[in-house]
């Protein structure tokens, strides 16, 4: 079980992780979700004990972080963004020494080596050195590296960046496997999609704060059983905001030059709305309607699109 409680950080004016508190349960797979910027990394690296918080406090189990380091770091398993390995060296040669620093020894840690790499794919190359990887393979040695010492809580800071989407199912699989043998997992992404498809649930964060959480399911909720109506066309700001003036606030979910989304009934309520566009004059190009879904809560929470 990972626990945060009023957790804060700033860097100089920047308020970049700013009062926040959750929980994950064991064997829960937790999406921290937001653009870059929004305080996902940060508050990783205050859960690995690489950054020390301003207020607040992170519990492993019913151990204090901050009040016996030591002890919540022998818990951890950390897959940073960024690659943590000797390219030099071999798979084999780096995950070797990985665990042996993790306090894995002998035979149970070759064997776990070749379980993970024959469960990514890798055993074959297991010999070769890693700098004649690929992206996507250095990934999977990067997250193999933080499973070696079945760790009870998992801190995963965007493990899929850059990959191809075979090399991104094979690591979602290898993340629900460990989910279900009980492992407590954070998982940063920016990516809508990957949060929908691995995390039980999801906290959407920007500028530091957490906006809303829970299921993707009670999170949709929040923009309710309406359309989602995205339009295109060639509109100003201001003219847009006067003939949008006839729905109710919560009905726009983002407003651009030339870019509008809303919360409605479509049948009823977008045909007139239409007309009263082409009554100002303004030009619209392009209509789709959707369902509801984690883009459209983010977009009524936030304003903005969540981009890749």
């Amino acid at each position: 079980m990972l626990r945060l409680e009023n957790l804060s950080k700033s860097f100089g004016e920047i308020k970049a992780v700013d009062n926040v508190s959750f929980q994950v349960e064991s064997g829960e797979i937790f999406g921290l979700l937001g653009p870059n910027g929004a305080g996902k990394t940060t508050i990783i690296q205050m859960v690995a004990g690489l950054l020390k918080p301003d207020n607040g406090r992170i519990w492993l189990d019913s151990i204090e972080a901050l009040v016996n380091p030591e002890a919540t770091k022998k818990l951890l398993g950390v897959v940073p963004q960024e690659m943590a390995f000797y390219e030099e060296l071999s798979a084999w040669e780096n995950l070797f020494f990985w665990g042996s620093i993790q306090g894995v020894k002998g035979k149970i840690l070759k064997d776990r080596i070749h379980f993970y790499l024959e469960k990514t794919g890798l055993l074959a190359r297991a010999k070769d050195p890693i700098k004649k990887y690929s992206g996507g393979m250095k990934r999977r040695i990067n997250l193999i590296i933080g499973l070696l010492h079945q760790p009870r809580v998992l801190l995963l800071d965007e493990p899929t960046i850059g990959i191809d989407v075979q090399t991104r199912l094979n690591i979602y699989e290898v993340i629900k496997e460990a989910a279900q043998a009980g492992t407590t997992i954070l998982y940063t992404t920016h990516n809508l999609k990957e949060a929908e498809e691995l995390c039980d649930r999801i906290a959407i964060m920007d500028e530091g704060k957490i906006l809303a959480s829970g299921t993707l399911k009670e999170l949709i909720t929040i923009v309710g059983k309406k359309d989602i109506a995205y339009l295109q066309g060639e509109f100003s700001l201001e003219k847009a905001q006067e003939v949008l003036t006839s729905l109710p606030p919560e009905a726009v979910l983002s407003l651009q030059e030339g870019k509008l989304v809303l919360a409605l009934e479509a049948s009823s309520s977008l045909p007139p709305l239409l007309e009263l566009f082409f009554q100002k004059g303004l030009t619209i190009h392009d209509i789709s309607i959707k369902e509801p879904s984690l883009e459209s809560v983010f977009l009524h929470l936030t304003g903005k699109e969540l981009r890749e």
